[in-house]
């Protein structure tokens, strides 16, 4: 249901930020002159559906679900900033349907996604995970048996996308042949192979890494037949999303000996809150490495990712500017230094620019700067003029039966 509205901004605009999001984001919109509330654990719906009333801006990381029914009930909320690299968390379509702008953060954990990998190939082929635990028990068992390095062996990268092809480039340097499949035309990354199939990187693999994202319909498409069509004593690692892993069936590989060991940093049901007891099939395995969640979280990613998104949403909420959102048209404006800027979400049909125009013809205003994208059922346009419109102009352009919504910024 699409609503007409219009908002100059005055006062100071509410944020909410949860799942212990770094400080560097409370500081980042603090002083653009937002009021932000930071809590450490994440939100139910309902939990969520009572706190939003009055917040503009909500932060969440992985374990946040925002739906339909969330966005039904926060009138006041304008953005989502998912403070990670996935965004099915959130419902996109309808986010996009209320002209709710949802922004990630693409590419600033990927660095510390791939030395994990990394760090857990090495610790599984050496079988580190048993040594260390038979180590902490005061047992001493120096011995070779089942470990190997790495170099010469086959790494299979299934998702090559931003961490495959950085993961790609790591590993080949480190000495290990890399082979990849993605269902995407994706540029092959040094000596890396492309296969044509799923089927063909399991059979040559001695390690197989999952780097997909979380669309539905990658839901369980990891289960007992691609298990059993991996190498024997082959390894196996889960640093993508935890619904596309049948943990059922791995454990049933690991305990018959087909998989050799497994490395899995995320889960199908993960805690919502620190301290929260971890449930999972495949505690107690030997050679297994279960972290919780922490691919990127490290101190040098979650700065950058607070950094990344909180510009991003201070940049929309402020300016107007989409940018690498992930649903509405993306639409990078230059900095607002004069007059005003009128933001314009519509109904993708032909004609409401020139109508747009034409409006702000009679209204005697001039037009400097104009900036316009489309996505699908909705078009964008930013329009900046070199003075301010009155509040009865404003509303008569925000009239339009096409009107998502339409929003206006005045230079400081």
């Amino acid at each position: 249901m699409r609503t007409a509205r219009w908002a100059l901004y005055a006062g100071r605009v509410k944020a909410l930020l949860l799942e212990n999001i770094h400080p560097l984001a409370v500081e980042s919109l603090e002083r653009a002159g937002f009021e932000v509330e930071l809590r450490a654990a994440s939100m139910s719906e309902d939990e969520l559906i009572a706190a939003l009333p009055g917040i503009s801006l909500l932060g969440i990381r992985s374990n946040t679900k925002v739906t339909e029914t969330v966005l039904d009930a926060a009138g006041d909320l304008i953005a989502v900033g998912c403070f990670c690299i996935g965004t099915n968390q959130v419902d996109l379509a309808a986010a996009a349907a209320r002209g709710v702008a949802v922004f990630n953060a693409p590419y600033s954990n990927t660095r510390s996604v791939v030395e994990l990998v990394i760090g857990e190939i090495i610790a599984l082929a050496r079988r580190l995970p048993e040594k260390t635990l038979k180590m902490h028990a005061g047992i001493w068992d120096k011995s070779a048996q089942g470990s190997h390095e790495i170099r010469g062996r086959t790494l299979g990268i299934v998702g090559y996308g931003n961490i495959g092809t950085q993961l790609s480039n790591v590993a080949e340097a480190m000495g290990l042949r890399v082979i990849f499949f993605d269902t995407a035309d994706r540029l092959a990354h040094g000596n890396a192979r492309r296969m044509p199939t799923l089927d063909a990187l399991l059979a040559e693999a001695d390690v197989v890494t999952l780097h997909v994202d979380g669309r539905p319909g990658n839901a369980g498409f990891f289960g007992a037949e691609q298990f059993a069509k991996m190498k024997p004593r082959s390894l196996f690692i889960n640093a993508a999303r935890g619904m596309v892993v049948d943990d059922h069936a791995l454990r049933e590989q690991i305990l018959s000996g087909h998989i050799a060991g497994a490395a899995l940093d995320v889960f199908p049901v993960e805690p919502k809150a620190q301290g929260d007891e971890f449930e999972s099939v495949l505690r107690g395995l030997d050679n297994v490495i279960l972290t919780p969640h922490v691919g990127g979280s490290t101190q040098e990613a979650q700065e950058e990712i607070g950094w990344f998104v909180a510009g991003k949403l201070a940049g929309f909420a402020l300016e107007g500017r989409t940018e690498l959102s992930v649903d509405l048209p993306a639409v990078l404006a230059p900095q607002l230094t004069t007059g005003s800027r009128i933001g314009f979400l519509h109904v993708n049909v032909p004609g409401v620019l020139a109508e747009l125009n034409q409006r702000l013809a009679e209204q005697g205003a001039n037009v400097v700067g104009q900036y316009l994208a489309t996505h699908g059922e909705q078009g964008y346009v930013v329009t900046d003029v070199s003075q301010a419109l009155s509040d009865s102009a404003v509303a008569a352009l925000a009239d339009s039966p096409q009107t998502i919504w339409l929003r206006t910024w005045h230079a400081s």
